[in-house]
Formats: C-alpha cells, sequence, structure tokens
C-alpha cells in the first residue's frame, strides 16, 4: 500500500464517483479504477459498492476513510515540519555560553534576537567553561558556543570574535586600594587573592601568572580557589579577598565589591562564537548571522 492508494481512495470516498475523482486527481479514469482495485484486493474486502451511477461507500470503507484522511493529514503535516527545520525555521539549537559574560551584550542580544526572528526553535541554553564548551562543540554535543579565545581554537571551528574583555580587580568595598588612584601590580604584593585552578583554563592560568611577574607581583599570595566568577565575587564580598575579574562584572557586581582598574595589567581576553565548520545545520547559520548583524558585533569588526 502506498499514498497515492490512499489519497486515491479519498478522493472517491468524499466525491462517491470515479469520473469526479478522476478529474480531481487529474488522472485517467481507468487507472483510478484499477488503483482501487489493487487497494481492495491488498486490504482484502471491498471498499466500495458499485452502482449504476457512481459508487457507494461500504461501512467498512467509511471506517477507512477516517482513518486514510488522518495518515494523509499526518503525512502533510510531517512533511511541513521537515521543510521547515530545512530552512531553519523549526528545530533545536544547542547554545553554549560563559555564566559571567552573559549578563549584558552580545550574549543576551543575541539569543533575544534569535528567539524573535525564529519563535518556534527549540533553544537549549548550557552555561559551561570555554573549555568545556569547546570540547562540547567539537564532540557534536552543542552547535555553538560563546567562549574566550585565549588558547588556540582547533581547525575544525570557526570563529566569530565578537569582544575583548579586560581584566580588573575586585575588592570588598571599603579596602584600602579603593583610596588609590592608580593601583598597579606591585601594589598587590601583600594582598590575600581569591584565584581559579589551572585546571579551568591552563593557558590563560599561565599568562596571568606571567603578567604578574612581568608588574612585580612575582607570587600572589593566593588564600582561597574557586572554579567560577560567581563564588569567586561571593568571597570577595564576604572580605576573604581580592580577585581579577573580567570587566564584564560591572553589569552584575555585587553591592558589597568595588572594581578597579590596574594600569600596567595588559592582558585582553578576546571573547567569540565558535562553531564546527562542518555543521551545515540551517539553524546554526542563521544564528551566527544573526550575531554578526548586532550592532555591537559591527561596531567591533569596524574598530578590529
Amino acid at each position: 500500500m502506498e499514498l497515492r492508494h490512499l489519497r486515491y481512495f479519498v478522493a472517491v470516498g468524499e466525491e462517491q464517483h470515479y469520473g469526479r475523482a478522476a478529474q480531481r486527481l487529474r488522472v485517467a479514469q481507468p487507472a483510478l479504477s484499477r488503483q482501487i482495485q489493487d487497494l481492495e484486493e491488498e486490504l482484502g474486502f471491498k471498499l466500495f459498492d458499485r452502482l449504476t451511477r457512481g459508487v457507494k461507500i461500504s461501512e467498512a470503507g467509511k471506517l477507512f476513510l477516517k482513518d486514510a484522511r488522518n495518515v494523509l493529514e499526518q503525512v502533510r503535516e510531517a512533511a511541513l515540519r521537515a521543510k521547515r527545520v530545512a530552512v531553519g525555521q523549526a528545530g533545536t539549537l544547542r547554545v553554549g555560553f560563559v555564566e559571567s559574560i552573559s549578563w549584558h551584550g552580545v550574549v543576551p542580544d543575541s539569543l533575544r534576537e534569535f528567539r524573535e526572528r525564529q519563535p518556534d526553535v527549540e533553544l537549549q541554553l548550557r552555561p559551561l567553561s570555554s573549555l568545556e564548551q569547546i570540547e562540547a562543540v567539537e564532540a557534536g554535543r552543542l552547535d555553538a558556543g560563546f567562549v574566550f579565545t585565549i588558547a588556540i581554537i582547533s581547525r575544525e571551528l570557526a570563529q566569530l570574535e565578537v569582544a575583548v574583555l579586560h581584566l580588573m580587580l575586585a575588592v570588598p568595598k571599603g579596602h584600602a586600594l579603593t583610596k588609590s588612584r592608580n593601583v598597579r601590580l606591585r601594589d598587590l604584593k601583600d594582598a590575600s587573592f581569591i584565584w581559579f585552578p589551572r585546571r579551568e583554563s591552563p593557558v590563560y592560568y599561565d599568562r596571568l601568572m606571567n603578567e604578574c611577574f612581568r608588574g612585580g607581583l612575582k607570587s600572589p599570595h593566593i588564600v582561597q580557589e574557586a572554579v567560577n566568577e560567581a563564588t569567586i565575587l561571593s568571597l570577595v564580598s564576604c572580605r576573604m579577598g581580592v580577585a581579577f575579574v573580567s570587566s564584564a562584572t560591572q553589569w552584575r557586581c555585587p553591592q558589597g565589591v568595588v572594581l578597579l582598574p590596574i594600569t600596567d595589567l595588559n592582558l585582553p581576553l578576546p571573547f567569540a562564537l565558535v562553531w564546527r565548520k562542518d555543521n551545515t545545520s540551517p539553524l546554526v547559520a542563521r544564528f551566527v548571522a544573526d550575531v554578526r548583524g548586532l550592532p555591537e558585533v559591527v561596531a567591533f569588526a569596524n574598530r578590529a
């Protein structure tokens, strides 16, 4: 049994006449009659009672007509759903992001823009570290991710740089350093630091240590490690120590924390959207295009 058998049967069942059904389907009447006979032979029962003029659908045919309509409608809807996925109007898009930079700018703007343009797409969002995102994109568990690109990105990945952030010093409100007009690295020799473990980002960790050494902070006094910026800021707010954080922290800085620039700390943090070069998903292409067209990304590209 093929779909054309069902389409032919539904037409005859609704028209109750082979001639009108043949005109509706734009097929020859003998061919239509032959298809209905084949269908009846396959089913093992009569769908129509032949009359002098036209046909009359049988009781079994009436029940089969209802189900046949449902099958054809389901096939039509399935084709429409597949088409929407094929052209990037539906489906699932999995996007990762670094939580600390999701409060303002490119990340929330891009997600809002995509949601407005693609309301039928399932958008799965996963807050992960840059290293975790890169591994997930490479493995196909994520379609794209917003990551810091201090480390070398695999050749399998494409990237669109969208911003460059900078490091600032987070200190408890009222800390002695807040009275200094210009804070330099060597001024932090006696400070207690909240730091992140090297395993979280070995390249970034080593570069930061090198920058500190170059500026006279040869051995930062680390009193506590924390794996994410939210925990680090909480510990700073509790006056456990000071910490280096990204400039994006200004958008969600706790009331008990003050952010200070370090005049001789030069460690830019390039930030990019990454995805697999061989990912041919229309949704990924649309998302990348949306990000590329954001005003802040266009302005950044023009400055670069």
